[in-house]
């Protein structure tokens, strides 16, 4: 198989032992490049995961997998007597030089971690008792961190999920209309425009600041081929400073409707209550023992308010010519802003509902 990289060139800068075998892309990640690549040592198979970082993305690798190396460590001095530690965190794989990190002679930027066998992650929730799995997960893993020491670890995307700051944007593009597309979005931009109060809600209400994971898609946990249980939370590029409302604020938009991204037929967008009742319940059994009484009581809203940011983003790209997200058919990016805010709807029609499930957790 031809491969972008010579991955047994950069096998080489780090600490593996046996005889390289083979190397085939992994995944389904948009933005690293991934290989699986096997190694051989007196009989015995062994696997990791190789990764590109992408410095086009990430414009500080070096700060980024500084984030990286103190989190993993971390999480594995949590570990105890656990004999399953290294299938439950990720685990770095050190340089011949010491680091944790080797750039190439193109600047590329690689790591790699062990491999997790007999675990697997899913592009799509296929039961309530997964999400609760996947929920559970997340939450162990902001416990897990809440005493992470100082110094505080560098933010890898500035004002990610700032939302007044994403809507000053949005202004933005509507008033310069660079595309002449304003006209064919104007139902969208109303909509955008009438939640505008919405936006401020969550960094008004003074939550603490938190290590949070800031990408909680269903499809960043693996589950045990075995028993289903979330035991490790993957793909830790926007682990940073930031509120637990975020993460589980993103848990519910990409968990809780059947409806891709991009559905067209707005009929199959919706939040589904018993996937919203299973993360929320798998999340706070593990995450509610370090959440303040106003992180709990915003959660339901955290929802609402994260859909809503990542349908003004889709309609923002769309208004400025479709210049961040990749679109692949006319149009793709206000499809994906008109499925966020249908969602958006949908949690308002169940808003209440949802509160009152919370407070009885």
């Amino acid at each position: 198989m031809n491969l972008k990289h010579d991955v047994r060139a950069i096998a080489r800068q780090f600490h593996i032992y046996g005889d390289f075998q083979n190397a085939a892309p992994y995944g389904s990640g948009h933005i690293n490049d991934t290989y699986c690549v096997s190694f051989e040592q007196s009989g015995c198979a062994t696997r990791y995961i190789f990764q590109r970082i992408n410095h086009n993305i990430f414009k500080n690798p070096v700060a980024l997998m500084e984030n990286i190396q103190r989190v993993t460590a971390h999480l594995a001095s949590k570990a105890g007597e656990n004999r399953d530690f290294s299938r439950r965190g990720l685990t770095l794989v050190a340089t011949r030089v010491g680091g944790h990190y080797h750039r190439d002679a193109e600047g590329n930027y690689w790591r790699v971690y062990l491999f997790i066998e007999k675990a697997k992650t899913y592009d799509a929730v296929e039961s309530t008792q997964q999400a609760f799995q996947a929920a559970q997960a997340f939450g162990r893993f902001q416990t897990l961190l809440a005493d992470l020491p100082a110094p505080r670890l560098h933010d890898t995307i500035p004002d990610f999920h700032h939302t007044p700051k994403r809507f000053a944007t949005f202004e933005k593009a509507i008033e310069e209309d660079v595309a002449n597309r304003a006209k064919l979005a104007s139902p969208e931009i109303e909509f955008a425009q009438r939640h505008k109060a919405i936006c401020s809600v969550l960094l008004d209400a003074k939550l603490p600041e938190r290590v949070t994971h800031n990408d909680t898609k269903f499809n960043n946990v693996m589950l045990d081929d075995d028993t289903g249980e979330g035991i490790c939370v993957i793909d830790l590029d926007t682990v940073m400073p930031g509120l637990a409302a975020y993460d589980f604020g993103d848990m519910v938009r990409t968990t809780t409707s059947p409806a891709k991204e991009d559905e067209r037929d707005l009929s199959k967008v919706g939040l589904q209550f018993p996937m919203f009742e299973a993360l929320a319940r798998g999340y706070l059994s593990t995450a509610g023992e370090v959440l303040t009484v106003a992180e709990k009581r915003l959660l339901p809203f955290s929802g609402k308010l994260i859909t809503f940011t990542i349908g003004l983003r889709f309609l923002t790209d769309y208004l400025a010519g479709d210049t961040y997200f990749k679109v692949h058919r006319e149009g793709h990016n206000l499809d994906r802003c008109r499925t966020q805010f249908k969602l958006v709807e949908s949690i308002e029609q169940q808003e209440e509902k949802m509160n009152q499930l919370v407070e009885t957790l």
